[in-house]
């Protein structure tokens, strides 16, 4: 009987697919895939590093799988992802309870690193995070089937003086366009009707291999594959988005007209202390073309407050230009001080209570931007990719073009038909809230 593995996955999409990776060689290997970590003889969790909140998370996760080797079958656990990259050695040094270790570059090699356990030893498969996904890595989807996420680079150059993501993942690497498109091709073959395309910044796509950026040659061959019905692209950064790519934003049927654009601040004294590129001015001149040029729009971004230093002006022009710009989407996060980064001998520390007091302001904002933005669509008729049925409310779920998986709202909507996840169907709004829609399938 196959030896059955459970698998917990933490953090980015970008790491989902690590996951997803991992998952395809342990299927062709012949193991025995569970989703009910009771009943897995080997449970591995890919855990996320990126912030204080994140590796708390990983930690009880961690904990919590450990269990299982007490109150159910497991008997080996497996540790991978970023918080192994960073903390590998202390984890194995002071939790007895894992088996063994595995960093980012080490995805490959997650046979390999079972086989050593299975031997008796312990390993830390930790070295430079190198890795890159090749086309040839078949992976076992853990998104509906109809939606798959598209992995186009690897680590990132920004070096952010807030962010360790460089350290953990390694500079940027692009993958060979053919290799991506043969990988879009294979899933939806598969049945994938949403490519949601993303790396650490997608804008910069192909500027190391191919000396241009390149993102908007490969969305536009990845639409043109037919049984594609949407292309999304997440983290977008302002200052490599090509006038190429908005114009093919403007112009495609398939690619959703939703920018992704990751700002942090709006304060240019803030912007350089991030080492964010860029400027104020040079944003409000990016967003306004981007709402001049493709009709529609939707646009997403995050910030940060409580970065070091951060004072009350600064907040509250951040604020103003939140409410001069009107994001249909947005995420506010407290600064959190990463270990080893910059900005976290900088001055000027500010408490968490003040913190947690800015983000609930710049959320209470957002919130009345997003509710005003929702009523104006009451009455019209929008595209929705079924999800599911909500037994709770008893009705069907949804996504417009607008709604990045469990990031943005959904559509609830009642139908006289049955609907199954992955069809299209159009829904006439009825109702808003803050986040959600709710209407009536009219065909």
């Amino acid at each position: 009987m196959a030896t059955a593995i459970g698998f917990i996955s933490l953090g980015c999409a970008k790491n989902r697919v690590d996951s997803e990776i991992m998952l395809g060689q342990l299927r062709r290997a012949g193991y025995a895939l569970t989703s009910d970590t009771n009943k897995a003889e080997i449970i591995i969790v890919n855990t996320c590093g990126f912030i204080t909140a994140a590796k708390e998370e990983s930690i009880a996760a961690i904990l919590e799988a450990a269990r299982c080797k007490t109150i159910g079958r497991c008997r080996i656990l497996l540790v991978a992802g970023c918080l192994s990259q960073r903390y590998g050695k202390e984890l194995l040094q002071e939790m007895p309870e894992i088996d063994g270790i595995m960093g980012t570059g080490a995805v490959p090699e997650v046979l390999a690193v079972l086989e050593k356990i299975q031997l008796g030893q312990r390993p830390l498969a930790i070295g430079a995070p190198g890795y890159i996904q090749h086309g040839s890595e078949s992976r076992v989807l853990t998104t509906p089937k109809f939606t798959a996420y598209l992995k186009i680079a690897e680590g990132c150059d920004n070096c952010c003086s807030y962010c360790a993501i460089p350290s953990i993942r390694g500079p940027y690497r692009s993958r060979a366009m053919d290799d991506i498109i043969s990988e879009a091709k294979w899933l939806c073959s598969e049945g994938v009707k949403e490519l949601i395309v993303v790396a650490q910044e997608t804008t910069r796509y192909g500027w190391d291999i191919y000396g241009r950026y390149a993102l908007a040659e490969l969305l536009q061959r990845i639409s043109d594959i037919d049984e594609c019905r949407w292309v999304r692209v997440m983290y977008c950064y302002p200052d490599s988005f090509t006038d190429e790519l908005i114009e093919l934003l403007a112009a495609s049927s398939k690619i959703c007209r939703y920018v992704d654009l990751p700002l942090q601040h709006i304060n240019n004294r803030l912007l350089r202390e991030m080492n964010r590129r860029g400027s104020k001015k040079d944003i409000i001149k990016l967003i306004n073309k981007l709402r001049r040029s493709i009709p529609g729009v939707t646009l997403r971004t995050t910030f940060i407050v409580g970065f070091p230093g951060e004072t009350e002006q600064e907040f509250i022009e951040l604020l103003d230009f939140m409410e001069q710009i009107k994001f249909e989407r947005a995420g506010v996060f407290g600064y959190s001080p990463e270990e080893g980064t910059p900005a976290e001998v900088l001055p000027g520390r500010i408490n968490d209570d003040l913190v947690a007091e800015r983000v609930s302001r710049a959320m209470f904002l957002q919130q009345r931007i997003s509710l005003a933005h929702n009523l104006k669509k009451i009455g019209r008729e929008l595209t929705v990719l079924v999800e599911d049925w909500d037994d709770d409310v008893k009705m069907y779920w949804g996504r417009t073009g607008a709604d990045t998986p469990e990031i943005d709202g959904k559509v609830y909507f009642t139908s006289r038909a049955l609907v199954r996840g992955g069809d299209f169907v159009r829904v006439k709004v009825l109702d808003a809230t803050e986040y959600d829609l709710s209407g009536v399938r009219t065909k």
